[in-house]
């Protein structure tokens, strides 16, 4: 597939241009026109990278990419080594940060809500861009020491778990993958049982406690591993490149 091919196919699955992001989405390096091993993974890191070349990729579709806002506009150090392994191996490196969290069907929290078998997912509605948090209701209860372990299981990780004030049964979830514990006080009032996210920040403690909302902070990584890895299934199904995920693992 011809990049510019592959560019049209996944900007018009992710809609890029209708989010107002943190860092540039879509093609971010420019490497070899033709496109046929992608490698799919959470993070281009210099890992990610490495495993692309020993495994003769020319193609990288990532989460998170490089030129977040904020930071240094100067290719040096790791930044600049990353740029120049893609760069002399030739290879295309494409990140969808907030579009890959919000894809109703393929993105993080969609894949989170679905690997969890939540039923009735919605989206949080007054929250944008729509679809960055999401929330539903388990088949069955759980006390919070049961659904701490559930989690677990699921997604490898043992979560931090802030306990509500009270020992409600957990049924009605909400939840936002990598880093949207801020979002916890607009999910309280949603009255859900527990909120699910990535990270904790010091505040997050006590809106737990004084909203009576479970929080279990799941891990970064962990809660983020399944969009870009259900997009790159999906492009191996609808076309003729060979699609790849590798996991490097991060405890964060």
């Amino acid at each position: 597939m011809k990049r510019h091919e592959f560019t049209t196919l996944i900007d018009d699955l992710l809609l890029p241009n209708t989010v107002n992001d943190y860092c540039p989405n879509g093609l971010q390096v420019e490497g070899s026109v033709e496109i046929n091993k992608v490698i799919t993974g959470v993070t281009a890191s210099q890992a990610l990278i490495d495993e692309a070349i020993k495994r003769n990729a020319d193609c990288i579709l990532v989460h998170h990419g490089y030129f977040w806002k904020g930071e240094s506009q100067t290719l040096t150090g790791l930044k600049m080594r990353r740029i120049k392994s893609l760069l002399l191996h030739d290879i295309n490196l494409f990140a969808y940060h907030l579009p890959i969290d919000i894809h109703p069907e393929l993105g993080n929290n969609a894949q989170l809500g679905k690997l969890l078998q939540v039923n009735n997912i919605q989206c949080h509605p007054t929250l944008t861009p729509n679809g960055i948090v999401m929330w539903g209701e388990l088949a069955t209860g759980f006390d919070a020491i049961s659904f701490l372990l559930y989690l677990a299981s699921v997604l490898h990780r043992e979560p931090l778990h802030v306990s509500a004030s009270s020992s409600k049964t957990i049924k009605k979830i909400a939840w936002c993958t990598g880093g949207g514990q801020g979002y916890i006080d607009a999910c309280a009032a949603l009255g859900v049982d527990a909120f699910i996210s990535g990270e904790i920040s010091e505040q997050t403690t006590h809106s737990a406690r004084e909203l009576d909302i479970h929080y279990f902070a799941a891990g970064h990584h962990a809660t983020e591993r399944y969009g870009v890895k259900a997009i790159g299934e999906y492009l191996s199904r609808i076309s003729s490149v060979d699609v790849e995920f590798v996991d490097i693992p991060n405890p964060a």
